[in-house]
């Protein structure tokens, strides 16, 4: 199907705005055109809008007739979008477009992230003002920026910007979902100042790559056990230390809050001991593809001369080291909830190494429901740095959502959903990072709950949203809507 039908499909109030969005670039931290979109589309609409210092837009749609006296329900939804795509893509985030289209019932991007997070959550809000058939009270629909890499948005929101104490955020990922708690996060970043040597002029430049890998989100798929890139680069390197070479670059990842997909290094070797090499990281290819045959069986490991130019290189007592510290650093699933089935309560990411003027930077991410161990997990990542001589900064962090299990939009939402659907929905807590931990601080007595449609593989060239659960997300929007709009 071609890229319009995305948004010819039902309900079309919705797909014709996440189409819209999809249109106009937005990554986090440069959403300057998203913003001057949705200004555009809210002047058309003749809806009432405001923006604070920060970038956020809050949207007032007022009650359906008869309706007025209705409490105030917040519509939220982040603008930004986690910007990825396949080596191979020829795409630039900040001025393209995302190639979009409909497949075997999902609408998927080409080589891309879609930006169904949180797209379709802020096209179901935008949805809410043109649907004449949604009834409901008077509407607070809350855009924040910067979501993705600092939850600056949220973080930012001035005081007496929204003024409704019931706030329905649209940023999960699970159709039949009803979250109610989220992790907190914080990230550590360690800067290792290079040690380099001339290089020898009559070696050969080479690529090392591993590649194919699944990648995803780094808190909800996690659990999944997916190859890291940069973690199984360290150990092709590892691998190859029974040949004589030199390391000139290395680099892998892009985003904190991402898996790392792909990661390649440059080598000098002795022309003569290509072949060698080009052997052990053959073997090494096959015992990976056998490790990771059942959750990430595409990952190929590979080396390949190349014509680039390098005149310094890493020396060998610098190369070590960081070699040690990608194998010494943890990364998955520290330890589970104890109190709710299934879900990760502690985890970390090796989520990007680069080179960053003369330097090599290693970026992680850390998670947990609980503030002491995502504490402990964080201060495990330090001490694995500070074995070296790198300087290492933590982030400020965000805080974590507490389920509300007596919440009345629970009880309201849960009485909506089987009256619709015929079946209990399910509760649960996410192992990711939510805005409504540090909305509900900034708005103290917030009554909130999460909910979304089916989306796969967000946060990658795999993302992808199901048609079928996006229209049954809209009527549930609808269905709570009209269920506190007919409160008296």
């Amino acid at each position: 199907m071609a890229n319009t039908a995305v948004a010819e499909l039902e309900p079309k109030h919705l797909w014709k705005r996440f189409y819209e969005i999809t249109q106009v670039p937005r990554p986090s931290k440069k959403e300057e055109k998203i913003r001057t979109h949705l200004r555009e589309l809210l002047k058309n609409l003749k809806t009432e809008f405001k923006e604070d210092t920060t970038g956020n837009i809050v949207a007032l749609v007022p009650a359906t007739p008869g309706h007025e006296n209705a409490p105030t329900i917040v519509l939220q939804g982040h603008v930004d979008m986690v910007c990825e795509k396949n080596k191979d893509k020829q795409h630039d985030f900040d001025n393209d477009s995302i190639d979009v289209s409909v497949k075997d019932g999902w609408v998927v991007a080409d080589g891309t992230t879609l930006g169904s997070d949180n797209g379709i959550g802020v096209a179901a809000a935008l949805a809410i003002i043109t649907d004449t058939g949604a009834v409901h009270g008077p509407i607070e629909i809350l855009m924040t920026v910067d979501e993705e890499t600092g939850l600056t948005g949220a973080n930012n929101l001035e005081p007496g910007f929204i003024t409704g104490k019931i706030l329905l955020n649209m940023d999960s990922e699970e159709d039949g979902t009803f979250y109610v708690g989220c992790a907190g996060g914080v990230d550590t970043v360690a800067t290792f100042e290079i040690k380099a040597e001339k290089k020898n002029p009559s070696t050969q430049v080479c690529e090392l790559h591993v590649t194919g890998l699944k990648g995803g989100h780094s808190g909800l798929d996690i659990q999944e056990g997916r190859g890291n890139a940069i973690k199984i680069l360290g150990r092709a390197l590892k691998k190859l230390e029974s040949i004589e070479y030199k390391l000139a670059a290395i680099e892998g990842g892009s985003l904190r809050n991402a898996i790392p997909r792909e990661a390649e290094a440059i080598l000098l070797l002795n022309e003569n001991e290509f072949q060698n090499a080009d052997e052990v990281i053959n073997e090494f290819q096959k015992s990976i593809q056998n490790e990771y045959r059942t959750v990430d069986g595409g990952v190929k490991v590979f080396i390949k001369k190349t014509d680039a130019a390098f005149e310094d290189v890493f020396t060998d007592e610098f190369t070590n080291e960081i070699i040690n510290v990608i194998l010494a650093l943890p990364h998955g699933v520290i330890s589970m909830s104890q109190d709710i089935q299934g879900l990760v309560e502690t985890s970390t990411n090796l989520a990007t190494i680069n080179l960053v003027d003369g330097k090599v930077r290693l970026g992680t991410s850390q998670r947990s429901s609980v503030d002491s161990a995502k504490e402990y997990i964080a201060n495990s990542v330090s001490a694995v740095f500070n074995l070296t001589d790198a300087d290492v900064k933590a982030g400020d962090g965000y805080p974590g959502w507490k389920p509300n299990m007596d919440s009345e939009l629970l009880k309201v939402s849960k009485k909506v959903f089987k009256e619709m659907f015929g079946k209990e929905a399910e509760i649960k807590a996410i192992h990711a990072g939510l805005e409504c931990g540090i909305l509900e601080g900034k708005n103290p007595g917030m009554d909130m709950i999460s909910f979304g449609p089916t989306i796969q593989n967000a946060h990658s060239p795999d993302e992808k949203v199901n048609v079928e659960t996006v229209s049954k997300f809209y009527d549930l929007l609808k269905g709570i809507l009209k269920e506190f709009a007919n409160t008296k």
